[in-house]
C-alpha cells in the first residue's frame, strides 16, 4: 500500500518535469449529465497523457541508484512516458509494445530514441517479455502500473483535483491496470474520504469490474476494445487491494458510448483526446454511477490517438 505522504513525495519529485494541468469545463457536458462537470486535462502533459508522473518518479529512483537502462511494456503511452524521462536523464530505454499497438504512440517511442520490441496483443505476454529483458541484472524493469513508485506518481492527479476543484463530490477514473485510479484513491480518501471514486472500463475490458464484483483478482482472456491503453488482462497486485479498499465503484461502457464522448469532446471543447480517456466523459454523459447535482470531475487521461481513428466515430466528423 502507499500512503499520501509517498504521493506528497512523488509530487515534489517530479515538479520540474510534468505540468500541473488545468481543468476545462462545459455547459453543455454538464447538462447532459444532470451535474457539474469538471475536465482533468491530462492529456496536455508533454508526452500526451498522465503516465509521464508515475514513470518520471520511477526513472528517477532507478537513476540515482545508479541504474543507466530501463524496460518496461506498454500499449503506447507509458512506453512514451519512460521513453522521454530516460531520454532526459541520458538513460538506454528499450519498450516492449503490442502488435497491435496504435502507430502514433509507437512513432513517438522511437522519437524519444527508445528501441521498440513488438511482442504479443495482451498485456501479460508484454510483461513477461520485459521481464526476460531485465533477468540478467543490467537493466531495471519500470512496471506500467503495478509498483509503489508508480502508483505513487499517478497519485498527484489526485492531490491536483483536490486542489483546483476543492468542492469535488466525485471524480470518474479510467481504469487499465489500475495504477491511475489506486494512486487517485489514495490520495483523496487520505485527504477528504467523502469524495467518492469511481472506476471506468470498457464493457470488453472489464477485468477489474469481474474481479471488484468477485473479490479476487480475475484474469480475462481478451480485451477487445477501442480504448487501448485499457487492455489489461487483469489488475494488478499491488494495485487491486487498494482498489478494494478506497474505490467506491466500477461502472462499464461501451464501445459505442465511447465513440460519442470522443465525438463530443472534439466537436464540442475543440480537445483531441484517446479513447481510453473518453471512458470518463461517455460515464458522465449516461451518469453511470446515478448522480445528480454533484461536482464531478473526469480524468482525461491522454490524447494519443492516431488520425486514422478519428475517422471511425460513428456518423464521421
Amino acid at each position: 500500500m502507499i500512503s499520501i505522504n509517498d504521493i506528497e513525495n512523488a509530487h515534489k519529485s517530479i515538479a520540474d518535469v510534468i505540468r500541473k494541468t488545468p481543468i476545462l469545463t462545459s455547459r453543455t457536458l454538464s447538462s447532459i449529465s444532470g451535474n457539474h462537470i469538471s475536465l482533468k486535462a491530462e492529456h496536455l502533459q508533454p508526452i500526451g497523457a498522465f503516465k509521464i508522473r508515475g514513470a518520471t518518479n520511477m526513472v528517477k529512483a532507478v537513476a540515482e541508484a545508479g541504474t543507466r537502462h530501463v524496460v518496461t511494456a506498454s500499449s503506447g503511452n507509458h512506453g512514451q512516458a519512460v521513453a522521454y524521462i530516460a531520454g532526459k536523464l541520458g538513460l538506454q530505454a528499450t519498450i516492449v509494445v503490442p502488435e497491435n499497438a496504435v502507430s502514433s504512440k509507437v512513432a513517438a517511442i522511437r522519437g524519444y530514441g527508445a528501441d521498440i520490441i513488438p511482442c504479443g496483443t495482451t498485456s501479460t505476454e508484454r510483461l513477461q517479455k520485459a521481464e526476460e529483458l531485465t533477468s540478467g541484472g543490467k537493466a531495471e524493469f519500470i512496471p506500467p502500473y503495478d509498483d509503489p513508485l508508480v502508483m505513487a506518481g499517478q497519485g498527484t492527479v489526485g492531490l491536483e483535483i483536490l486542489d483546483q476543484i476543492p468542492d469535488v463530490d466525485a471524480i470518474y477514473v479510467p481504469v487499465g491496470g489500475g495504477g491511475l485510479i489506486s494512486g487517485i484513491a489514495t490520495a483523496v480518501k487520505e485527504s477528504k474520504p467523502g469524495v467518492k471514486v469511481i472506476g471506468v472500463e470498457p464493457e470488453q475490458g472489464n477485468d477489474t469490474y469481474l474481479s471488484n464484483k468477485r473479490g479476487e483478482i480475475t484474469a480475462i482472456e481478451r480485451a477487445d476494445t477501442i480504448a487501448d491503453g485499457l487492455r489489461a488482462s487483469q489488475p494488478g497486485d499491488l494495485t487491486f487491494p487498494v482498489i478494494q479498499k478506497y474505490v467506491d465503484d466500477i461502472v462499464l461502457v461501451s464501445d459505442d458510448e465511447i465513440r460519442d464522448a470522443l465525438r463530443f469532446v472534439l466537436e464540442r471543447m475543440k480537445q483531441l483526446i484517446e479513447p481510453s480517456a473518453a471512458v470518463t466523459v461517455a460515464a458522465a454523459m449516461t451518469n453511470k454511477a446515478s448522480l445528480q447535482g454533484k461536482n464531478v470531475c473526469c480524468v482525461l487521461s491522454g490524447g494519443n490517438t492516431a488520425l486514422e481513428q478519428i475517422g471511425k466515430l460513428r456518423g464521421g466528423v
